[in-house]
C-alpha cells in the first residue's frame, strides 16, 4: 500500500475516524496485522476556527497549501484533506503539489450516483451548506442539492462547533438533528448528506429512512482505492 497524506486536527475527532477507517481497509484487504501507511499533518483546531470565523481564508489557503506541500515532500502519494469546510481550500492545495488531493464532494457525488439518486439534502457546517463549493460539484454531477432553513442551519453549525469537535454526543441533539432530516426528507430528499466529517458520530444509516452518505467513510474509501 502506498502512503496517504492526511490534513487532519480539523476536527481531531474526524481525524480519528480517517485514521481507524483507513487502518481498517487495510487489515480487511490483507488481514491481521496489517495497517494502513499513513502521514499526517494536524493542525490545531483553535486556529483554524478563529480564522474561519474571522473569514481569512486567504491565510487558510496559505496553511492548506504548506501542510500539502509537506505531505508530498514526506512521501505521500495522495492527499485527503480531513474536513468538508476546508475544501473551500483545494485550489490553493492542488496548486502546490504533484500528486492526486481528492475531493469530498466529488467522491460523494459519485456514490450517490451510484444509487441512482438525483435530488439529496446537505448537511455540515454553515460554511458548507451556505457556500457555493460542495453544492456546486453536486450539481456538476446533475444532483439537486437542498438545505435545512436558516435556524436549522444554525443549530447544526453550533452542535458540529460546540459538541461533536469535542468528542460530545448529545441524544437531545440528535434527536433535534433527526428532526430536520424528516422535514428535509418530505420536502423531497431522497437521500441525505452527512456533509460534515463528525456528524457520523451523531447519524447513522440505521436512524434515517433514506440513504444516507456517510462523507468521511466515502472520503477515505477513495483514497484507499487509489492507493492499494
Amino acid at each position: 500500500m502506498k502512503k496517504i497524506g492526511l490534513i487532519g486536527g480539523i476536527t481531531p475527532e474526524s481525524t480519528i475516524l480517517y485514521y481507524r477507517i483507513l487502518n481498517q481497509l487495510n487489515s480487511n484487504l490483507l488481514g491481521a496485522p496489517h495497517s494502513a501507511k499513513i502521514i499526517m499533518n494536524s493542525f490545531d483546531f483553535g486556529e483554524i476556527s478563529k480564522l474561519q470565523k474571522e473569514g481569512r481564508w486567504d491565510l487558510l489557503d496559505e496553511l492548506m497549501a504548506e501542510a500539502a506541500k509537506n505531505l508530498e515532500d514526506a512521501g505521500a502519494t495522495c492527499i485527503l484533506i480531513c474536513a468538508n469546510t476546508m475544501h473551500l481550500c483545494i485550489n490553493a492545495v492542488k496548486k502546490v503539489v504533484n500528486i492526486p488531493v481528492i475531493h469530498i464532494a466529488e467522491a460523494t457525488s459519485n456514490s450517490i450516483l451510484e444509487k441512482n439518486i438525483k435530488k439529496v439534502a446537505l448537511l455540515g457546517t454553515k460554511y458548507t451548506m451556505e457556500k457555493d463549493f460542495f453544492i456546486d460539484v453536486l450539481t456538476s454531477f446533475g444532483i439537486e442539492t437542498i438545505i435545512p432553513e436558516q435556524e436549522e442551519r444554525a443549530l447544526i453549525h453550533n452542535v458540529i462547533y460546540n459538541e461533536l469537535a469535542s468528542g460530545i454526543i448529545d441524544p437531545i441533539s440528535k434527536e433535534k438533528y433527526l428532526i430536520i432530516i424528516d422535514k428535509l426528507i418530505k420536502s423531497g430528499a431522497e437521500g441525505i448528506i452527512l456533509g460534515c466529517t463528525e456528524i457520523p458520530l451523531l447519524i447513522q444509516q440505521r436512524d434515517v429512512s433514506v440513504p444516507v452518505f456517510d462523507t468521511t467513510k466515502i472520503h477515505a474509501n477513495a483514497a484507499f482505492e487509489l492507493v492499494k
